[in-house]
Formats: structure tokens, sequence, C-alpha cells
């Protein structure tokens, strides 16, 4: 599984043992069927990558659809066979089974209709599928029935409405997180802005071989060696800043005036 934003291949998963001759995925992103060389159909979960069921075909699929409610359709030779609540649950027999003349080349759900298209060599057909269409339209998303004009009007703001790169994720649940920066980020922020804070003096005062020291007295120079760094270390910013004031001020052009030639000029 890829992402436009990446160069390297987001997730891996090893689905079969032999070469894969078909890959459906369904409308809602949840599950994902496969078809072996091995005859073996198999159904994984996106969210957790792991397989769910697993069923042995009577030859090799080389062509998978999904249907808008979850129907899984599957092209076997000249066999095209439906299963229904495959994902979910474990079934026994197809739902559907239809044998048209010549090899499969292709199938395909119609969207809110309950029929299958299947191409193969010589032509053409049509099934009708009961529960694979989408009763309910929902006419903010698509509208089979819209006009020249709202299909134009759809077609800009599909444009307009494109969504970036960086929002496809793996994790759904992160576009609806809070962007909090983390302390990394912070600590360099913090370093590319100067003069915001006075460095931290660490500084422990030398005991006397002699004279025992109080704790009272080396605490008393200890802030006196702090307060003394802080203060040098405010007046070099401070001047640092009228340097580089007086360095942009002379930088500004000087302004001209007319009566500047009357003035006296210094020898």
């Amino acid at each position: 599984m890829w992402s436009p934003n990446v160069d390297k291949p987001l997730v891996r998963i090893l689905c079969h043992a032999n070469p894969i001759r078909s890959l459906a995925i369904d409308s809602k992103g949840l599950y994902m069927a496969t078809a072996g060389l091995d005859r073996s159909l198999k159904i994984f979960d996106v969210r957790t990558y792991k397989c769910l069921q697993s069923y042995k075909l009577g030859a090799a699929a080389g062509f998978l659809d999904f249907s808008q409610l979850g129907l899984l359709s599957a092209g076997l030779g000249n066999i095209v066979e439906v299963y229904k609540d495959c994902c979910s649950q474990t079934v026994k027999a197809p739902y559907i089974r239809h044998k048209v003349r010549s090899t499969v080349s292709g199938v395909q759900f119609c969207p809110y209709e309950d029929v299958l298209g299947i191409g193969y060599s010589s032509g053409f057909s049509s099934i009708l599928v009961p529960g694979a269409g989408e009763p309910n339209i929902d006419s903010y998303e698509t509208n089979p029935f819209q006009t020249k004009s709202q299909r134009r009007e759809m077609e800009i703001k599909s444009l307009l409405e494109k969504i970036q790169p960086e929002l496809i994720t793996l994790d759904p649940s992160h576009l609806g997180s809070i962007n909090v920066p983390t302390l990394k980020e912070k600590m360099e922020e913090l370093k590319a802005k100067p003069y915001v804070k006075p460095p931290n003096i660490e500084f422990e005062p030398r005991r006397k071989a002699k004279v025992r020291s109080k704790s009272a007295n080396a605490f008393k120079r200890k802030k006196i060696v702090k307060e003394t760094a802080k203060r040098e270390f405010i007046k070099t910013a401070v001047k640092e800043k009228l340097t580089k004031s007086s360095a942009d001020e002379q930088k500004q052009p000087k302004r001209v005036n007319v009566l500047d030639r009357f003035r006296t000029k210094a020898k």
C-alpha cells in the first residue's frame, strides 16, 4: 500500500504463497479481497492487516469486485460466483453462480442498481443480483440523476476540494487529532530565537580547606555568581541590539533637502 507523499510502501502484506491474480477493496475501505494462483480467496481487514476469512475456489479467480453493500463477485474461467456476507462470517456456498459462453474478462457491479456486468471474450452479459446496490442515494456524494450543468459544477468542486497528499494516512482517525508539537520541535524553535532567556549558570562554590563554609554562605556566593553572569549577559545582549540598530540606520539612505547646499559643511 502506497501514499502519494512517500517513496516507499507504507504496508507490505504477504497475502498468498503464490502470485496474486486479482485484488479488490470495498467502497468503505474496510475489507480487501485477494485471489491467488493456488485457487484461494482471502479476506483481509485493512485496519489491522489480518486475514479474516480464507476460501478454496474451484479455479483461480481472475477478477474480483465489491458491490456497494458488500457483495463480492469473482470470475472463475467461464463461471461467475457472487458471495454474500463473506467478509464478516464464513459462508459455505456462493450466493449466486452464473455460467457464460466463454472465458470471463471482467466483472463489475452497477452503482445504485442490483445489476452485475460480466464481460467475456465473445460478448457482454448483465445479471440481477438482489441486494447489491445502495438503495439510498446521497446527492452530496454522488448523484446519478444530475444534469449537465450539475455535472460540470461537480467536476469543478471536486478539483477545488481535492484532498492533499499529506492527509492520506493509514490511520483515518489521525485527521481529527490536534497538531501537538513534540518537545524536540519546541526546543529547536527556542534555540532559533536568540536572547529569549539567559543561560542557566551551574556554579558550585569551592569549599575552603581550613575554615568550614556554612550552607548559608555557600548559597549566598552561588547567588552572587549567578546574578553577575546574568547581568553580564543582559549587557552584552543590549549592546549587540544597539549595534545592530545603528548599523541598520546607517544602511538607510539619507534624506536630501533643497536647502542642504546653504548649510555649513563640517571641516
